[in-house]
């Protein structure tokens, strides 16, 4: 498959170009600083010729509102896959908006880290407004409460809307083993214009 990426050297995007290029995928990295440079702006153009999109960019944290500027983001990327003819649409989600109880996310629980709650709200919203979206074949993945760099055991569960947890009640993946989860999604589509995540 020919597949682009946005956000292609971040902490996440690194893994998940990894893993397609081990797969034997023709993968074209895009982001502010190379390898192809450009921005989700730029879906309308870059995204021709293209078999898939994936989206790994992050919310700003540069100490500003981060909600607006990344929703306006995502609509102009769900505009320009639409212009390149491409409908399989593939985001890398937050864990905030994740329900750990009926009618309550993960980030409305008292605990949640005040330092990444704006940055959650905004990936929560950012999943709304996918679910408005009927035309294209996204879907928006969410890792576990905790993603961090490690290994890679190809070894992970998938679920829907609810956050998962282990037995000890941590919810955590490898940021490995998370490119696992997009690179499959992508290959087999299995999970059309919905929101899952994987854990441990």
């Amino acid at each position: 498959m020919k597949i682009l990426l946005f956000g292609a050297t971040g902490m996440v995007g690194q893994r998940i170009a990894a893993e397609l290029a081990a797969r034997g995928h023709e993968v074209t990295g895009v982001s502010r600083s190379g390898p192809v440079k450009g921005d989700v702006r730029d879906a309308a153009t870059l995204g021709r010729g293209h078999d898939a999109v994936i989206c790994a960019i992050a919310p700003p944290r540069d100490g500003s509102e981060p909600e607006g500027p990344f929703l306006d983001a995502h609509r102009a990327l769900i505009d320009g896959v639409r212009a390149a003819g491409v409908s399989r649409l593939v985001v890398v989600g937050g864990a905030g908006g994740l329900e750990v109880a009926p009618g309550v996310d993960l980030v409305d629980t008292p605990g949640f880290p005040e330092m990444y709650k704006k940055e959650a709200l905004a990936q929560r919203s950012a999943l709304g407004l996918y679910r408005e979206v009927d035309d294209l074949d996204w879907t928006y993945v969410s890792p576990a409460a905790e993603i961090a760099p490690g290994e890679r055991t190809g070894h992970f569960r998938v679920g829907g809307d609810q956050l998962l947890a282990d037995a000890e009640g941590n919810s955590r993946i490898s940021a490995e083993d998370y490119a696992i989860a997009i690179a499959d999604e992508v290959e087999k589509g299995a999970h059309p214009r919905r929101r899952i995540t994987v854990a441990y």
